[in-house]
């Protein structure tokens, strides 16, 4: 039985998605404006072989930087879901578009209802902050009254989340959580599509940063993704990175977590050892988080450079029917106006040794498409509307 390999470059758009103007992001381009602002040419030589310069062109009209690709196949996505956000993007790249809208809490102070901070109460005291606000800004305002007082710090952005930040010591990471899954139901019921736990450490003299125990607790998708068709065939699927959270666990047999480099040290083992028949969906979520939603172009391109280097090694030690498939889940323009996500189309880039020698280009496609395609690979019925672009 083959394998299949579904990476997600978190935030990686290529421009051109007809309708951003809706979501004012009309001329966002991650891709091509890291390009632009990059001192010195981005070095991509292995996605590029795959059609990356490609892809960007004919989404937007950028021009490609770099050779034209000489083999596997690419393709750019489009999504359908009304949403630029984490869970829209993953569930419709696993073949599951989200038939509802989101809900998005207001850009003022209080932004949450009383019925939520009321319930927060309930289960831990009372709250600091209630507004919109940047992770690390947050932190930084409420850090020491949040010592001080023992109370976690309530945000969000302009996604639909909730987010609750607390340090690991003074509060408990294991409370954090509680409180979190505790208070997960009631915002879902609005359709908040994720509560997320911000855990922090550090000191008001040394100063607090955020570390790597974050958790989501997500919505369940509204039905049977890509990841429930492979198991419920018997096979296996691989969770690297946030994977697990996004989809609740739904479909996932174990998850693998830790930083992109750590990520990648579980991709090659997953390459190396997965079983057959197995889907590993994986995502590299620091170019999002770090570079992305901080504005920072160079080191958005820095963090695409070791990608792709480490990615080359990787991909030398595929066996010749495994199916890799590189995406990502929405755009995150790192030159753009705000720190938001931004509506792009995406790159959709397949490596596999068994393909003809002939690159093949297949132009715009829907996020389904990526989740029919690799359930064909593997044998396994499609349930949703996608047809595999292969």
């Amino acid at each position: 039985m083959s394998r299949a390999f579904l990476i997600v470059l978190d935030s990686l758009g290529c421009g051109g998605a007809p309708d951003a103007t809706a979501f004012g992001d009309a001329g966002a381009n991650t891709l091509g404006h890291i390009i632009d602002a990059r001192q010195g040419a981005l070095k991509m030589p292995n996605l590029a072989a795959l059609g990356l310069g490609a892809a960007l062109t004919h989404s937007s009209g950028f021009p490609s930087p770099w050779p034209d690709p000489t083999q596997g196949a690419w393709a750019v996505a489009r999504e359908i879901s009304n949403g630029k956000d984490t869970p829209s993007g993953h569930w419709e790249l696993a073949g599951v578009p989200v038939p509802w809208n989101w809900h998005y809490f207001p850009n003022e102070t209080p932004a949450f209802p009383p019925n939520i901070m009321a319930a927060l109460a309930q289960f831990a005291g009372g709250s600091l902050a209630n507004c919109h606000a940047s992770g690390l800004q947050v932190i930084e305002a409420f850090g020491a009254q949040h010592i001080n007082l023992g109370l976690p710090i309530c945000y969000t952005s302009a996604d639909s989340v909730f987010q609750i930040a607390a340090h690991e010591e003074c509060f408990g990471l294991q409370r954090l959580y509680d409180l979190c899954q505790n208070l997960a139901p009631i915002l879902h019921e609005m359709k908040v599509g994720r509560v997320i736990a911000r855990p922090f450490v550090g000191s008001v003299e040394a100063g607090f940063e955020r570390t790597l125990k974050r958790k989501d607790f997500s919505m369940d998708p509204p039905s049977a993704t890509l990841c429930d068709w492979v198991q419920n065939a018997g096979r296996h699927v691989h969770s690297i990175g946030k994977i697990g959270d996004i989809f609740s666990m739904k479909g996932i047999t174990y998850c693998r977590n830790g930083s992109d480099a750590e990520l990648m040290e579980h991709l090659v083992d997953e390459v190396q050892n997965a079983p057959e028949g197995s889907l590993t969906f994986a995502n590299f979520v620091e170019f999002d988080s770090l570079y992305g939603h901080r504005r920072d172009p160079e080191g958005y391109a820095r963090a695409l450079e070791w990608f792709d280097a480490a990615i080359g090694p990787v991909l030398a030690q595929t066996r010749s029917d495994d199916l890799v498939i590189f995406t990502a889940d929405h755009g995150n323009d790192p030159t753009w106006r705000g720190s938001d996500h931004t509506r792009e189309q995406v790159p959709v880039l397949v490596h596999c040794q068994n393909l003809s020698q002939r690159v093949r280009a297949r132009g715009t496609i829907r996020f389904q498409d990526v989740a029919a395609t690799l359930a064909e690979h593997l044998t396994v019925p499609v349930l949703g509307e996608g047809r595999s672009f292969l």
